[in-house]
């Protein structure tokens, strides 16, 4: 530390302790500003004096970084419209990353539009959510920046995107104003270097920076960006790379880019590397300390999209319905980049004026999008021997782009040079072409001049009509390029090695290239290109055969429905062969695949999953599966949102496969429904060991298993450290006590919890008390079912207790229980003071007068709980009339379920004066009770007054029709009332015909229930026949009447022509 006489020793010894360079300059202009003006003037003439590091740093840190943002944002400015949406809600500035744990095994070994297929671009909820501005700061208070970010997306998702925004910000000072300096190099760029150094590197890269030795000393806080890692040459060997740590000395630049990564050039640089994901998996993952993914676009996005940049006409709104129409054009326009090649070829088919229809194939599309980036600014429909000469040179551009693509396909080379260029005959000239500039993208730099493809599928359409012209006359193997092999001659013998090099490539690059070579057999795909192509006569036979031939490979597919095998299904979609296809998602739909999973069918499923989002977000397996199945079908489930596999009879070896499922990286699940199998304590154990790993499933459905008392604690256990799961269902399972306090036990510790169901298990008061005594420190469970569990009164005075002391528990169901006045009346006591439950279910229990009359006191304090549900108990008239008298001046309750309780007019009166004046109550069953017409007349008097009823529930009440009539002028006057059911009832003809006329005028009710009424064919019509002024009613139920199917057929057309949204059972 140099001194002028100005600082004491114990300031000295603070601004050596700063550690960096940059520190302690910081510390040293503050310790100075607090100093008299005569010290600093001293200080101020000996910095000006020296040539010491410090000193150099203090004169021109801001000058450099100022100098150097401004040499970054000339750079940036000639890419802006390129990087820009020019839509807000799309903008990189409004969108995020995910915070990944790695890299997944689809990201790693999979094509990049096999990885799109089986997420659409979709946000994992389950993952955390960083903008820009965080992407270099520490994530807790207590961790450190990261050194080396790896940020992943597929071909066009738009890395070099976010890298370019991420500068334009820092260089405005919006973003990241600790880092001093930041050094974007993109590595396509490096291609054409061999042997340098760090430091000549960076000269050569950035020349505007004085003295770059100083910047990567550590003196500033640096990032150095290495853009595009898949698009450099070399791949990177970490494990044979030659260490070196001097910055001077030059090494090849494949081990340079290594040891910046490792750390051993540049340790106090902070490193953020972008790649598609395959690329990326390269670098160890001990070395990465961040990794981040770009999402793709979601449907809404989509939509914001088209609505935003196709605001004309009706642009926007047919695209998007042509995309809803075709799933793999929607899935594809996940990729930003795709998005807009999608939507400018959808539009300039619409708008050329031809009759042409829209692309419905991947291969349809991409071969409009060629001739129009060949025909842009050519007026369209011209004489072919013009369009002859117009394609002229495109024809021969077309068939040299076609060859350096396949050919670089093959050795996974996406970018080019000059020399590759000139190599395969492509005339520089014609790159700057209407077509060449439509297809090519040259970037220049100060290093090096590059070539790439627009997107990665356009240098796979382009290696694809390639081989689809040269296999029609090629006499040796087209995958050999510079050696002798076997006489190879017919376009099929072509195909065929196509697709087997496509099925033995593990990771899947050939995948989209056969696609596109399958789908050019398809004369609606080649029409586009009849100017660009030279093309024979093609009598559709090669089409039929290559139908053939795909469904020959369908069928003896391996016993694991692997991603190349799915790769076959979408290799017959772009021929448009879709019979199959169709009937399995009809089948998917409706839950009938039962006896027609064979391996083709597997398959094809596995298609669906990716393509289709209602197939993958609801996926239906009931009764259809086996351990067979199940093990094939394994790697496309994966992807699915939610699994059902009820009723398949699955035992515990499944369950080992799915907790294999529910361990995996990929997993998207977020429910599994197992219900209705043969799941035991084995099988739980295999599922436990899974959800202390997975991160994606909320919802786990156990229902009708024999897991025991073991596996529930084997679950128990997974649970305390699970913090991802908020439902789980083990309905009759036999936990019974041991279960249960298992549970209780995570109740204790678990935060997550939200619901749990555990009816019909034996747990007994001893399991109650267990589950009470955690639910008095518990403050996230809402939901509890503890139904038919033989609970007791002993039982339910222990939950009572706790609801004394938990407010958070919304919904507790106690049905079956053989609960009693005793148990009522200290569960009602502790509803007087609990202010946290809603709905409470006592169904099926021996509650008495007694209890009833508890109940109603409760509910004169309690104006929290709003669903009461009290069906066949023993309440009687003088148990609900005090009930009745409660609701007078409660104004909580908004449900009220009486159904079977004895109840008769007495009690109905009760109930109807309290309707008159309460106005929460929007729900009243009275279900099976001898009510009769007297009590109906008192509940029509109340329903004239009443506003908030909005569903009445009289079933089996022994209304006739003088009960009908009393209803029929209340619904004259109310106009609230939703739902009316009278099943089981004699309303009659005359009946019927009052409410016909009620609803002549009545503009509420939406749905009328007269099943079983005795009103024959003529009340039948009275109702009927009322529906043509009726526009509110959506379903209505003559079932039971005495129809018969002739006047059922009069009546549901009357309905049809008169009320054609309303729903009719007759």
């Amino acid at each position: 530390m140099l001194t002028v006489g100005v600082l004491t020793s114990a300031e000295e010894t603070n601004i050596k302790e700063a550690g960096k360079l940059q520190e302690q300059v910081s510390r040293l202009t503050t310790v100075v500003t607090a100093k008299e003006r005569q010290s600093s003037d001293a200080l101020q003439l000996f910095i000006e004096g020296s040539d010491s590091p410090v000193a150099w740093l203090i004169k021109n840190h801001g000058t450099m970084v100022e100098k150097h943002k401004e040499v970054l944002l000339q750079l940036l400015e000639k890419h802006r419209d390129r990087d820009s949406f020019s839509c807000p809600k799309l903008d990189t500035s409004s969108r995020v990353l995910l915070l990944v744990d790695g890299l997944s095994d689809l990201q790693q070994k999979e094509h990049d539009l096999m990885q799109v297929g089986v997420t659409r671009g979709g946000k994992r909820n389950h993952l955390r959510q960083l903008g820009l501005e965080k992407l270099f700061e520490p994530l807790t208070r207590v961790s450190v920046p990261p050194r080396v970010s790896l940020t992943v997306g597929v071909a066009g998702m738009g890395k070099t995107t976010w890298v370019r925004h991420f500068i334009r910000q820092w260089s405005q000072g919006a973003i990241c104003t600790d880092i001093h300096f930041i050094l974007p190099l993109t590595l396509c760029e490096l291609n054409s270097l061999d042997k340098l150094s760090v430091e000549r590197l960076l000269k050569q890269s950035f020349p505007h920076l004085a003295d770059p030795s100083l910047v990567l000393s550590g003196a500033c806080r640096t990032l150095l960006i290495l853009d595009g890692l898949d698009e450099f040459r070399s791949t990177l060997n970490f494990s044979d790379a030659a260490p070196c740590n001097d910055p001077k000395k030059e090494i090849p630049i494949d081990d340079l880019i290594t040891n910046v990564i490792r750390g051993n050039l540049l340790p106090d640089v902070a490193v953020w590397v972008t790649s598609r994901p395959g690329v990326a998996s390269l670098i160890p993952g001990g070395l990465v300390d961040r990794v981040t993914e770009i999402p793709g676009f979601s449907p809404t996005d989509i939509q914001i999209f088209l609505n935003h940049h196709f605001s004309e006409q009706d642009f926007a709104s047919r695209i998007w319905t042509h995309l809803e129409s075709h799933k793999i054009l929607m899935v594809m326009c996940s990729i930003p980049c795709i998005c807009w090649m999608v939507a400018d070829t959808l539009l300039y088919i619409m708008q050329s004026g031809t009759q042409e229809s829209l692309p419905r194939t991947c291969t349809e599309l991409y071969a409009h999008f060629c001739s129009m980036k060949a025909e842009v600014g050519e007026p369209r429909g011209r004489e072919p021997v013009k369009m002859e000469q117009l394609h002229g040179t495109n024809r021969k551009l077309l068939a040299n782009l076609g060859r350096m693509a396949f050919y670089g396909l093959l050795k996974h080379k996406y970018t080019f040079n000059e020399q590759d260029l000139k190599a395969y005959g492509i005339d520089l000239l014609l790159t700057q072409s209407s077509f060449g500039a439509g297809v090519l993208i040259r970037v220049e730099s100060g290093i090096h001049t590059t070539y790439r493809l627009t997107h990665l599928t356009v240098q796979e359409f382009l290696a694809a009509t390639f081989y689809h012209v040269s296999s029609k006359r090629a006499i040796f193997d087209l995958f050999s390029e510079s050696t002798m092999t076997w006489p190879k001659i017919g376009f099929q013998n072509h195909f065929r090695s196509a697709l087997q090099h496509s099925q033995q490539a593990e990771d899947g690059h050939l995948d989209v290239f056969v696609r596109f070579l399958t789908g050019l057999l398809s004369p609606t795909a080649l029409k586009p290109l009849s100017g660009l192509l030279t093309l024979g006569k093609d009598d559709g036979n090669q089409k039929v055969w290559a139908v053939g031939f795909l469904q020959g490979l369908l069928a003896s597919a391996g016993a694991v429905v692997s991603l190349r095998s799915v790769n076959l299904a979408y290799c017959l979609q772009e021929l448009q062969h879709t019979e199959q296809l169709r009937s399995i998602e009809e089948d998917l739909r409706d839950g009938s695949l039962a006896g027609k999973l064979t391996r083709p069918h597997c398959v094809v499923l596995g298609y669906l999953l990716h393509v289709s989002p209602e197939c993958s977000e609801q996926t239906n397996l009931t009764g259809c599966l086996n351990y067979t199945t199940v093990k094939s079908l394994l790697p496309q489930l994966l992807y699915c949102s939610h699994l059902r596999l009820e009723n398949n009879n699955l035992k515990d070896d499944v369950m080992e496969l799915l907790g294999s499922l529910l361990s995996a990286k990929d997993c998207h699940i977020q429910k599994i429904s197992l219900a209705d199998n043969a799941v035991s304590s084995k099988g739980a154990k295999a599922l436990s060991r899974a959800l202390l790993v997975n991160r994606t499933l909320t919802s786990l459905n156990l229902r009708n298993n024999n897991i025991g008392s073991r596996g529930a604690k084997f679950l128990a256990e997974a649970l305390k450290m699970n913090q991802v799961l908020i439902s789980i269902n083990l309905q009759n399972n036999a936990i019974e006590k041991e279960g249960a306090q298992a549970l209780a036990e995570v109740l204790q510790c678990n935060r997550k919890l939200v619901s749990l169901n555990l009816r019909k298990n034996t747990v007994g008061a001893a399991g109650a008390k267990g589950i009470a005594d955690a639910l008095k420190t518990n403050r996230t469970l809402t939901k509890l079912i503890l139904c038919s569990n033989q609970l007791g009164d002993k039982g339910t005075a222990a939950l009572a207790e706790a609801l004394t002391l938990n407010h958070s528990l919304l919904s507790l169901h106690l049905q079956s229980n053989s609960i009693s006045d005793k148990g009522m009346t200290v569960l009602t006591k502790a509803l007087r003071l609990n202010r946290g439950l809603v709905f409470l279910n006592l169904r099926e229990n021996s509650i008495g007068v007694e209890g009833a009359k508890n109940m109603a006191q409760a509910l004169q304090e309690n104006n929290s709980l709003q669903d009461l549900d009290l069906t066949a108990n023993l309440l009687h008239d003088d148990g609900v009339q005090a009930i009745a008298r409660a609701i007078r001046s409660n104004q909580g309750l908004t449900s009220l379920h009486l159904q079977w309780n004895f109840i008769k007019s007495t009690a109905t009166k009760a109930l109807a004066q309290a309707l008159a004046s309460n106005n929460t109550i929007q729900l009243l069953d009275l279900q099976e009770n001898a009510i009769g017409n007297e009590g109906v007349i008192f509940l029509a008097d109340a329903l004239k007054i009443n506003t908030s009823l909005r569903t009445l529930c009289l079933q089996g009440v022994s209304a006739g029709t003088c009960g009908a009539v009393a209803l029929a002028e209340a619904l004259m006057t109310n106009q609230t009332l939703q739902t009316l059911d009278l099943r089981g009832n004699a309303v009659g003809m005359k009946g019927a015909k009052a409410l016909a006329n009620a609803m002549k005028c009545n503009r509420s009710l939406k749905s009328l229930n007269l099943q079983e009424n005795s009103l024959g064919m003529d009340g039948a019509i009275f109702i009927a026949t009322a529906l043509k002024g009726n526009h509110q009613l959506t379903y209505i139920n003559l079932q039971g009447n005495g129809i018969g199917e002739s006047g059922a057929k009069v009546i549901s057309d009357a309905i049809r022509a008169s009320a054609s949204g309303c729903v009719v059972d007759i």
